[in-house]
This record gives structure tokens, C-alpha cells and sequence, in this order.
């Protein structure tokens, strides 16, 4: 039995659009199982055992050969049915998609948020840096809520990013912290890293979606209309398995901020990242419709602050000030926060609770 190629098609048509919505309905459904259940769990165990670094190689190791794995083995299973995938072309079309979006998206960042030049904030990007001991970045002023990201290619050059609203509401030892987070994403590369991770679940994806429309396309007698059904199906355990590797994906993008945190502590000192971290939150806390504004934000995954309510938030008067006094009692008070981690593992950011109390762990430049 063999099928017809129906060749390359871009489009969705009804029937691959519902087949696709109850792969993500299944999928979303087993991965809330697995954020209430398997993963607090298992992040209990793995907590005290892995560090850092550890845990990074673990997550990547996971979407790389994992994926791979699976990329292979639904290839596998599609030619065993009768049809050759044309995995070159998704793959060098997703290729293609992702080099496009990172050489093009400084100028598209810098042209949406109308960035300036400020010598005061430059000054400061010059200082962390010279504390990093690395070149220093072009520091933009940009309009918005308080955040800051960082951004940029070997093309565009490299940016730091502040919003005029923080670079006012944070002392200078704090937002020095900050901006060494932000120079922290850029000696890491973690633009790259994940862009590069993320054409794992993409290619997986592209995969699914098109078995799915050649199984529901695909007529005849009753073996063909079999062949079809398994062709479906394949596909949509391709979807599902993107979906999955996703979230690994996400989960090493978390992992990327605490090491970014760990060099905000580096390059002004934890306390200081601590302070900047509880300051947002306050922030956003109270400001309930600029968070929801920015969580639609496209960039919100560049943003220092995660805009994922994962935490408890009681640590602000209706009257404007912090509960308990000072900014040092915030933090404190936060660090026992308990953390929701279904939110969490479809975030690219971890809480604000996990990342106050993994700097408590950095010292002396060691990260646990």
C-alpha cells in the first residue's frame, strides 16, 4: 500500500485544525497531570542532587536527543506506511524561519519601542560590564512598564535594554543588579541557545500536521482508509510530542534565567538582585492590567520579570506601601511564597519565590 504525495501544503483546512486541537487538548491534559503530580515530585528529589549547570545539561540533553529521537522514529514510522516525509525541506524551512527572526528582530525591537540613547543609563551599562569584565553592550531607554532585556545579533550589534519607568523606580546598586542579568543573557548566548532548541518541538511539529492531513486526505478501500487512520494518528502523537519537548524547552529557558540572576548577583551582589526581583513584583502585583498588558507583549520572554502569577502576592497595602515595612521584609516574606507549578511549567520564566531563594545559594560565585 502506498499513498499519494500531496505535496508541501502550507495551509490548515478544518479537519486538520480539529485534529490538532485535541492533540493539544490531550496533550495540555497529561502535561497538567505531570506539573500537579510527577514534577513537584521529582524537582524535590533533584533539587539538592543536580546543580545548576547539571540541570542545564540535562534539559538540553533531553530536547536534543529526545527529540531527535523522536523526529526519527515518527519518520520511521510514516515510511513504513508509505510515505516519505520531506524532512530536509521542514527542516530547512524552520531553519530558515528561525536565522530570519533573529537577524531581523533588533531592528524590528528597536523600531517598536523607539529606544534612546541616555548617557546616565550608558554609564551604568559601562560600569556592570567593566564588573563583568566583558565589553559593554549599547544601552537603550525605552518606553513601558518597568523591565528590562536584553537583545541584539552580530549583525545589529548587542543591546541592553531599560524601561524609562524602572531605570526611576530602582536605586543604582539594583538596577545595576539588572542590567548585569541582562548582560548575564548576552555572555551566555541564551538567545541562541533556545532558538536553537526550539527547532526540535518546531520540526516535530511540522511533522504531525502534515501526516495528519495526508491521513485525513487519504481515501480508498478499507486497508487504505486503515493506513490512513495510522497515518492520522502518527501524526498526532508528533503534535503531542512537540508539545511536550516544548515545554522542555521552556524548562531550560527558566533554568537560563537563574543563571542569569547568578550574574545580576555576580556583577552587584545577591541582596541587591533580590531586592530588584521583589521591587517588580510589588509592581506588577499592583498593577494588575499593565501585567496583563505585558504578558500579551511578543517580547515577554526577553522580560527580566515573568508576568506569570505562580506565586501568592500578599506583600502590599491598599494604601500604597509594602506590608511589613521594608523592601529586605518583602523579599523574605516572598521567599516563602508558595509556588503553583502547573503555571510554572508552562512558563519560560521561574517564579519570583524559586528565584529569590536559588540566590540565596549563590556565593562566592558558586552556583548549587
Amino acid at each position: 500500500m502506498a499513498f499519494m504525495w500531496p505535496g508541501f501544503m502550507w495551509f490548515y483546512d478544518p479537519f486538520t485544525m480539529a485534529a490538532l486541537m485535541l492533540a493539544y487538548v490531550a496533550g495540555y491534559a497529561v502535561l497538567l497531570f505531570f506539573a500537579a503530580k510527577v514534577a513537584p515530585r521529582a524537582a524535590a528529589r533533584l533539587s539538592g542532587r543536580l546543580s545548576l549547570y547539571a540541570a542545564m545539561l540535562l534539559t538540553a540533553g533531553l530536547v536534543l536527543v529526545g527529540g531527535g529521537l523522536a523526529v526519527v522514529g515518527v519518520y520511521y514510522a510514516a515510511v513504513s506506511a508509505g510515505v516519505r516525509l520531506p524532512l530536509a525541506a521542514m527542516a530547512g524551512f524552520v531553519v530558515f524561519a528561525n536565522l530570519l527572526t533573529y537577524l531581523v528582530s533588533p531592528w524590528v525591537i528597536r523600531l517598536t519601542y523607539r529606544g534612546v540613547e541616555d548617557p546616565g543609563l550608558q554609564r551604568l551599562v559601562d560600569e556592570a560590564a567593566a564588573r563583568a569584565g566583558m565589553r559593554p553592550p549599547r544601552a537603550l531607554l525605552v518606553e513601558g512598564p518597568p523591565n528590562a532585556f536584553a537583545f541584539g545579533n552580530f549583525l545589529a550589534g548587542r543591546y541592553v535594554a531599560v524601561t524609562r519607568s524602572l531605570y526611576e523606580m530602582l536605586p543604582e546598586d539594583e538596577l545595576l543588579a539588572v542590567i548585569g542579568h541582562e548582560l548575564g543573557h548576552h555572555r551566555h548566548r541564551d538567545v541562541v541557545l533556545i532558538m536553537l532548541l526550539g527547532l526540535v518541538p518546531s520540526i516535530l511539529y511540522y511533522m504531525g500536521v502534515t501526516l495528519i492531513r495526508v491521513g485525513l486526505w487519504s481515501g480508498g478501500d478499507r486497508e487504505e482508509r486503515g493506513g490512513a487512520l495510522y497515518l492520522a494518528a502518527l501524526g498526532f502523537v508528533s503534535v503531542m510530542l512537540s508539545f511536550i519537548m516544548q515545554v522542555a524547552v521552556l524548562a531550560f529557558s527558566r533554568l537560563r534565567e537563574y543563571y542569569a540572576d547568578a550574574h545580576g548577583a555576580f556583577v552587584a551582589g545577591r541582596r541587591q538582585m533580590q531586592r530588584a526581583l521583589a521591587r517588580l513584583h510589588i509592581y506588577y502585583s499592583r498593577s494588575p492590567r499593565v501585567a496583563e498588558a505585558a504578558r500579551g507583549s511578543s517580547l515577554r520572554a526577553l522580560f527580566i520579570y515573568a508576568l506569570v502569577e505562580a506565586a501568592a502576592a500578599p506583600f502590599y497595602s491598599p494604601g500604597g506601601g509594602w506590608a511589613g515595612g521594608g523592601i529586605d521584609e518583602v523579599v523574605e516574606s516572598l521567599k516563602r511564597a508558595e509556588v503553583d507549578p502547573v503555571q510554572e511549567v508552562f512558563s519560560d520564566h521561574p517564579p519570583i519565590p524559586k528565584r529569590l531563594r536559588f540566590l540565596d545559594s549563590v556565593e562566592a560565585g558558586r552556583l548549587h
